[in-house]
């Protein structure tokens, strides 16, 4: 067989694997930057070839058949083998390209990411970055990320690896209208008798700790709204549905306006950081550590959260 043959032998595989690991061949199109009909035309060019039905179709679903799970189970080591033969091959020439499937928060995404990934096109043309936004407690391995950025307390999942970049402090706010109309805790033993607003990401309640000098304190929010998304809840408090604990950069802006106040600011709240997640890698892909770098430096030198 050719060289050419060769090539076009090991496209066909894998197409064949992203379709049959889709069940789409819409799916797979997509995944591959290629359309629906030239995706269909190489897994039948490949069926063809090998004289067997490798795929059953029908109006909802795409399914291997009995052959088409026993190709897919030989060739699938082949084509990892492969793939992972050119990463090594780059990175040992210092080449970043590929592929990076990212998972960050919504509103961490929104602010800092724009600019993040611009300036990181612009160094590194041949890597594609894949970025999905969600408050979400995404499972990075099972999920199949190559990295997630995340705002939080550390982390409870010991299959991961994660890297702190830096504190994100937060801030109790209320709407200058709300502390008007109602005023404002003197101490966290008031809260109890405030409207406060819970994030998590499940949507369940939320606790608060709080710390002054030696003293301690614990307010389990139970306010009339429980939400999973940061710029939602600080919407909330802006229409002076009550306290909300947020990071101090979404709400910045609204601080410095007037249009929020900060609740209680003699006391300190319990520390979250912005923080990479890995999973379990041998070593981090050049890609990876790459952008993992240059996400850091551009965190510290550029972005005041």
């Amino acid at each position: 067989m050719r060289n050419n043959e060769i090539m076009g032998e090991l496209e066909s595989i894998r197409v064949f694997l992203a379709v049959a690991e889709l069940e789409s061949f819409a799916g797979a199109a997509r995944q591959l930057g290629m359309t629906p009909a030239s995706v269909t035309r190489t897994v039948a060019a490949l069926e063809d070839r090998l004289n067997l039905q490798l795929l059953v179709r029908t109006t909802r679903r795409v399914s291997l058949t009995s052959a088409g799970a026993l190709y897919a189970a030989r060739v699938t080591p082949l084509a990892k083998g492969l793939a992972s033969a050119v990463e090594e091959t780059r990175e040992a020439q210092g080449m970043t390209a590929g592929r990076i499937r990212i998972s960050a928060p919504i509103s961490l995404g929104l602010e800092v990411l724009p600019t993040v990934l611009t300036q990181f096109a612009t160094l590194h043309p041949k890597t594609h970055v894949a970025v999905s936004l969600s408050d979400r407690f995404v499972d990075i391995v099972e999920e199949d990320f190559d990295l997630a950025i995340r705002v939080s307390g550390p982390p409870n999942d010991k299959s991961t690896i994660w890297r702190k970049i830096c504190k994100v402090p937060r801030v109790l706010v209320a709407s200058a209208d709300y502390g008007a109309v109602k005023g404002l805790p003197d101490s966290p033993d008031d809260l109890h008798r405030f409207d406060c607003l819970s994030y998590d990401a499940e949507t369940r309640e939320e606790t608060w700790e709080l710390s002054k000098g030696g003293s301690h304190r614990s307010h389990k929010v139970d306010g009339t709204f429980s939400v999973n998304n940061g710029d939602l809840l600080a919407k909330l408090a802006l229409n002076g549905e009550g306290i909300a604990l947020l990071p101090r950069f979404i709400v910045a802006a609204d601080l410095d306006a007037g249009r929020l106040i900060e609740v209680l600011p003699d006391w300190s709240i319990s520390e979250i950081w912005l923080t990479l997640y890995y999973p379990p890698y041998n070593r981090l892909p050049l890609r990876v550590a790459t952008f993992s770098d240059f996400f850091e430096t551009h965190v510290k030198e550029t972005c005041k959260l």
